[in-house]
């Protein structure tokens, strides 16, 4: 879907299938056409582990939200991506 029409954010479980969040966002990164995509990683606690977080930021995630956010957490995320929003 990425690669048949410009998308304004990629927002992505890290637990997905059939490949993981940080496949999808290594897929994102490798393509000419994807790369620039803002792309904000969300993980369930107990997955949020400091390894993970740093791998999704290597891998170039703008950004990484842990479950259970409020609303207002996931603004600032955003914002800090996005700008205001």
């Amino acid at each position: 879907m990425l690669r048949s029409k410009p998308y304004g954010l990629v927002l992505s479980d890290w637990n997905t299938q059939p490949m993981t969040g940080l496949e999808l966002l290594k897929e994102v990164r490798a393509d000419k056409r994807t790369r620039a995509t803002p792309f904000v990683m969300v993980t369930a606690e107990a997955k949020a582990k400091a390894e993970n977080v740093v791998a999704a930021r290597q891998a170039g995630a703008n950004n990484y939200v842990i479950k259970p956010f409020t609303l207002a957490v996931l603004k600032q995320k955003l914002t800090s991506v996005l700008g205001e929003i």
